[in-house]
């Protein structure tokens, strides 16, 4: 985004942003603070080495080993019916899992959470954090006018349930918002124009026929005549990710490889976003 802003492009200026599990935070950065600072925040930061032990100094317990966390999902994406019967297994193990638990990472995990915000009150314009309730596999989305703190909307949209337990906000609990749908792009239907920014390149685990898929999503959005863009990584920020999504020495990199395919994409999007 702070190369598109460098481009002539604001994204910023969007009348809806929608945010989605790790998407969730930068929804909630963007809305109050400079795209530059934000960049300039993780190009500045001491680099992490992988393997570090701080690597989970914020307070974030230490995340179960990719492979295991993908086998037990996609055990459950398998055995499951259909996406609403997947949605509240998931919310079943993950609750089953957080029972081991003492409870404390609850305060951990929104503890770590407002400390990436610089704001913690919803903004005026329309932002949207998704999430699924982890006990009847409901989708839900929160907004300023839920009476949920922004905190723990950006919490619960995060909380996986495995690497992080399932998020309580009063007496519920919830699981990642990519359970609803990867992207949620179709929150948007309505906008005139809709730009998706999909970290994942629009792949689903899940079968085709649940229309989970970015795809289906963006099928939904062009039929209600949005007129939709789409970004995907490029080779550069393929390579700069790496195979592990949560090795945070491989952040500045993958800041640096996003800004210069922003910049890159800035002319193409100039027509579309005005």
């Amino acid at each position: 985004m702070a190369g598109l802003l460098n481009a002539g492009v604001d994204v910023t200026e969007a009348d809806l942003i929608i945010g989605t599990s790790a998407g969730a935070t930068a929804a909630a950065q963007v809305t109050c603070t400079p795209l530059g600072e934000l960049l300039t925040a993780i190009l500045d930061a001491p680099l992490p080495q992988r393997g570090d032990p701080d690597r989970t100094s914020t307070g974030r317990p230490p995340p179960e080993p990719v492979v295991d966390h993908m086998e037990r999902t996609n055990r459950i994406i398998a055995s499951a019916r259909d996406a609403a019967d997947m949605r509240r297994r998931m919310g079943a193990a993950a609750l089953e899992m957080a029972a081991a638990t003492d409870g404390s990472g609850q305060a951990r995990w929104r503890a770590t959470v407002a400390a990436r915000l610089r704001c913690h009150h919803w903004p005026e314009r329309a932002v949207l954090i998704t999430a699924v309730d982890a006990r009847t596999g409901e989708p839900v989305v929160f907004d300023r006018h839920s009476g949920v703190d922004l905190i723990d909307a950006v919490a619960a949209s995060t909380a996986n349930g495995f690497g992080v337990p399932p998020f309580g906000v009063g007496d519920d609990r919830f699981i990642d918002g990519g359970y609803r749908r990867n992207e949620n792009a179709d929150l948007a239907v309505g906008c005139e124009r809709v730009l998706v920014l999909s970290p994942f390149g629009g792949r689903s685990r899940h079968p085709v026929e649940w229309r989970m898929q970015l795809a289906a999503q963006v099928g939904e959005l062009r039929s209600s005549g949005s007129e939709v863009e789409l970004i995907f990584p490029d080779g550069n920020s393929l390579d700069a990710f790496g195979s592990d999504m949560m090795d945070l020495s491989r952040r500045r990199p993958s800041a640096q490889a996003g800004y210069e395919q922003g910049m890159a994409h800035g002319e193409r999007l100039t027509t579309f976003w005005r």
